[in-house]
């Protein structure tokens, strides 16, 4: 079913393209369907619709897309497999994608970690360091 509102992603030309690698990466993926300017395709159940609109706009930081992960071997997944074949790190679980689109690959424990007032200061200085999360290091900040 087709949520209310969904993001809707503008590419010069590679709509399809990136609906297709996005599904290689995420579990429960598909491209619904696909015409010349729209292509219509979920993430583990997110709807998404991805817009050939030509050369006009660039993705930027002002929008990502978080990924919560329950374990290192989620968040290796999803890091790697969003920066390969031209994408790249930033830091604190920041990378885009070869097509430019901002992800934030996270632990789904990090808002725990976030609120323990004792925690806090000492995990958000642990992974200002970091490009790719590596939840024990956060776990033994």
């Amino acid at each position: 079913m087709i949520k209310p509102i969904y993001p809707c992603l503008w590419f010069d030309d590679q709509a399809r393209a990136a609906a297709d690698f996005y599904c290689t990466i995420f579990p429960n993926s598909r491209v619904l369907n696909d015409s010349d300017m729209v292509v219509n395709f979920e993430l583990n159940g997110q709807f998404f619709m991805g817009l050939n609109g030509r050369p006009k706009f660039d993705f930027n930081e002002a929008i990502s897309f978080v990924v919560l992960c329950k374990d290192q071997k989620e968040i290796d997944h999803y890091w790697y497999s969003l920066i390969a074949d031209g994408g790249q790190e930033s830091m604190c679980g920041w990378c885009k994608d070869k097509f430019g689109m901002s992800w934030q690959v996270v632990p789904a424990q990090l808002g725990e970690l976030m609120s323990d007032p004792a925690r806090a200061t000492r995990v958000t200085q642990a992974f200002m360091k970091m490009h790719k999360f590596d939840i024990e290091a956060l776990l033994n900040a």
